[in-house]
C-alpha cells in the first residue's frame, strides 16, 4: 500500500498546486479528508468553480462504496469501542479494506493491529502529498507529464477487479456512455451524478434477472 500510495500522493500534490491550491490547502486536504479519488475530484471541481453542492454530492456518491466496506468488516469489530471505530473508519480505504478483510478472516486481530495497518499508507499518502505540493509549486508545464491521467487510472484500477459478471460489465458500460452523453448538455459534474444514479438503478434490476437453468 505504501508503494502504491506514495507516487499517487505525489501526483495529487502536483496537480493540486497547479490547480491553484496553496501548499497548506494541498496537505490539509490529505490530512483531514484522506480519500485519494475524491481528492482528485475535489481539486478539479474546486478549480473549475463548481457549485459546492455538486462537489459534495459527487464526492458522496464516489464514497458510498465505503458503507459496504464497513459493513463487511463490522462483524469482526463488534467489541471495539465507538471512539476507536471512528478512527478505524477514517483509515478504511479501498486498499486497506482488501488487506483488512483478508487478515480479519484468518483470525482475531486487535484494533492496534488494524490501526498500524492503516497508519503506514496514511503517512505515505501525506508524505507524497507534501512532496508533490513542494514540486508542484516549482514545476511548470506539468500537463506534459500526463499526471492528469492519475484519476482515470485510479478509477480503472478500482473498476476492473469488480467486473465479475455480465451484469456488472453492462452497468459500467451504461454508466460511462450516459456520462459522456450528459456531459454534452450539463455543466459541472452533474453528468457523473445522473449517470451513476441511472446506471446503479439499472444494475440493480439486471442483478434480479437470473438466467434460466433450462430444467
Amino acid at each position: 500500500m505504501v508503494v502504491g500510495y506514495l507516487p499517487i500522493g505525489i501526483a495529487y500534490g502536483i496537480l493540486a498546486r497547479q490547480a491553484g491550491f496553496s501548499l497548506f490547502q494541498t496537505v490539509s486536504l490529505s490530512l483531514f479528508v484522506y480519500a485519494g479519488a475524491s481528492q482528485f475530484i475535489a481539486v478539479s471541481m474546486i478549480a473549475a468553480g463548481t457549485n459546492p453542492a455538486a462537489i459534495i454530492a459527487t464526492i458522496g456518491l464516489v464514497n458510498l462504496r465505503h458503507l459496504l466496506y464497513s459493513a463487511s468488516v463490522a462483524p469482526y469489530l463488534q467489541k471495539v469501542g465507538i471512539s476507536r471505530l471512528f478512527v478505524l473508519a477514517f483509515g478504511l480505504t479501498d486498499e486497506a479494506f482488501s488487506v483488512e478483510s483478508t487478515v480479519l478472516a484468518r483470525g482475531v486481530k486487535t484494533p492496534a493491529f488494524i490501526f498500524g495497518l492503516q497508519l503506514a499508507p496514511y503517512l505515505a499518502w501525506n508524505a507524497g502529498s507534501l512532496l508533490g505540493g513542494l514540486l508542484g509549486g516549482c514545476l511548470s508545464g506539468i500537463q506534459a507529464l500526463g499526471l492528469d491521467f492519475a484519476l482515470p487510472a485510479m478509477f480503472i484500477a478500482l473498476l476492473i477487479p469488480q467486473i465479475r459478471s455480465r451484469q456488472i460489465l453492462a452497468t459500467a458500460i451504461i454508466a460511462g456512455a450516459l456520462s459522456l452523453v450528459f456531459s454534452l448538455f450539463l455543466k459541472g459534474s452533474w453528468n457523473v451524478i445522473l449517470a451513476t444514479l441511472i446506471a446503479a438503478t439499472l444494475g440493480m434490476e439486471l442483478s434480479k434477472c437470473k438466467p434460466s437453468s433450462g430444467s
